[in-house]
């Protein structure tokens, strides 16, 4: 008897839930990406520390065969009032037991919650509301957001005055009780960062210009306890905003500070003209500024020490003009970015980031299918640029390429490379997630070769051709403070994506 009251009891709530939900309308989004990639993603193939032996830097697989899911699932009640989950299963490399692709296909940590929100609007006004764990762009042209392109937990509000005219507010609050606790503090203490944001979205015929400013507050513990890879797969919040690649991402050899917060501040003007189509032209400008939150010993190839500053601020310069015609779009783009003059008392000159997505090209950027090899975007602090792009050329229907060359030079002054480690920036894909360090002895060369065949109205066969010529001076990097050497190589990469969208 007890069993069956308990059966239509649950049937009960089912029903009454199915009842309850009548006048919500699902829609459900997704795409599987497939891809299989081979090539070499390493610029440094040997190192030698001083008196030991020769070591291979990367002794990882050269071949991937991997796939990823993502579903979104949208609950919609009104144009007022709606919620949203957004899952994803992967990556998973094929032949990986711990990801579920091994013989058996079980397997633990593949599910993630990628982003979960509603969105609700203000009564009687234009205002619009979302909350919750949501993907984040600040306003850029010509290259992609240089500051931050991720998800991240938040409320953003936005208000439209009129056609031409509009202003959003974010509070974004990317890490917090994350700090498992040292000899000062306890766990969870002043571990939070906090980003507050105005953006203001100009819309007008052949113009369009969102001028924008963001405010932080980095507790002194908020960067503490991070490996290198922590944040997100897109970038390392930690390398992003420290002054030097050589100190530690987990802020560790950081001397006390009284300081409860630092203050960061982030402003840009992307503006897009389309006055002379089909002529269109992007340009970007940006500058960030962290406040020092204590200094540290850093130590020269000479075994002495300098007291360093942990404050970093720069700026950032891209622009974008292409020329759409019936069968391409031809184009020339650009950057230049501050870089580190040597003195580490006075910090870092290059503009810290929250996760930079930088896409001007497709392997060093996320100028296509990144998530095979190189996964994320890049940052290019310190670094300078120039390329040349024919894209979306199609003589067959439904069959796009897109050329590409690009010269990525650098802007941090080779003097800095006395206090660092031997070639540490291009022995670990790029740097850690954030971009290669590049002075102004340096240098590399990027080709890309990127197909795309619409094979069906929902269905994209992409395949992509990448090269990376080192041009690295090794005279300049036979100058860091661990006097060992290196072995350069130039990178490359083939990979087949197929993607299925709906």
């Amino acid at each position: 008897m007890r069993r069956i009251c308990t059966l239509l009891l649950a049937a009960g709530l089912v029903f009454g839930a199915a009842t309850g939900a009548s006048a919500i309308d699902f829609n459900a989004k997704g795409q599987w990406l497939m891809g299989f990639a081979g090539g070499e993603h390493n610029l440094v193939s040997h190192t030698r520390e001083a008196g030991a032996q020769k070591e291979k830097v990367n002794n990882g697989d050269n071949f991937r065969a991997a796939q990823r899911v993502r579903l979104q699932l949208d609950a919609v009640a009104s144009e007022a009032l709606s919620g949203t989950v957004y899952f994803e299963i992967g990556t998973q490399n094929w032949g990986d037991a711990d990801n579920g692709a091994a013989l058996g296909a079980d397997g633990t940590n593949v599910i993630k919650v990628k982003r979960a929100y509603i969105d609700w609007a203000v009564p009687d006004t234009n205002a619009k509301v979302r909350m919750g764990i949501q993907g984040v762009t600040l306003p850029n042209a010509a290259g992609g957001s240089a500051i931050m392109d991720t998800d991240v937990a938040g409320v953003t509000v936005a208000y439209q005055f009129n056609e031409n005219v509009g202003l959003t507010a974010l509070w974004a609050r990317p890490a917090n009780d994350n700090f498992n606790g040292d000899r000062r503090d306890n766990a969870n203490y002043l571990d939070n960062m906090d980003l507050f944001s105005l953006m203001l979205p100009l819309t007008f015929d052949g113009v369009k210009a969102t001028p924008w400013a963001m405010y932080g507050m980095i507790g002194r513990n908020a960067l503490k306890g991070y490996g290198t890879n922590w944040g997100t797969k897109d970038g390392n919040l930690a390398y992003s905003l420290r002054p030097f690649p050589e100190l530690d991402a987990s802020g560790e050899g950081i001397g006390r500070t009284g300081k409860q917060y630092g203050g960061a501040f982030w402003a840009g003007l992307p503006v897009h003209l389309t006055l002379w189509d089909p002529l269109n032209i992007e340009f970007d400008v940006n500058y960030g500024w962290t406040e020092s939150m204590g200094r540290y010993d850093s130590m020269s190839r000479q075994g002495t020490y300098r007291r360093a500053s942990t404050e970093r601020q720069g700026w950032l310069a891209k622009a974008l003009v292409e020329y759409k015609m019936d069968w391409a779009t031809p184009g020339v783009f650009g950057w230049y970015a501050s870089g580190d003059v040597g003195n580490p008392k006075n910090g870092s000159q290059r503009m810290p980031s929250i996760v930079p997505m930088g896409n001007f090209t497709s392997y060093m950027g996320d100028g296509n299918y990144g998530w095979m090899l190189q996964d994320y975007g890049v940052d290019y602090a310190g670094t300078w640029g120039a390329g040349l792009q024919v894209r979306d050329i199609s003589f067959v229907e439904d069959l796009k390429h897109t050329i590409r060359a690009a010269y990525w030079g650098g802007t941090n002054s080779p003097s800095v490379v006395k206090y660092m480690d031997n070639a540490f920036s291009w022995n670990n894909d790029l740097g850690g997630g954030t971009g290669p360090y590049l002075t102004t002895h340096d240098g590399l060369v990027e080709i890309n070769l990127v197909n795309n065949y619409k094979m069906y109205e929902n269905f994209n066969v992409n395949l992509e051709g990448s090269y990376i010529v080192n041009c690295m001076d090794n005279d300049t990097w036979k100058k860091a403070r661990n006097g060992g050497s290196f072995e350069k190589q130039d990178m490359w990469k083939v990979q087949a994506t197929f993607a299925y969208s709906f």
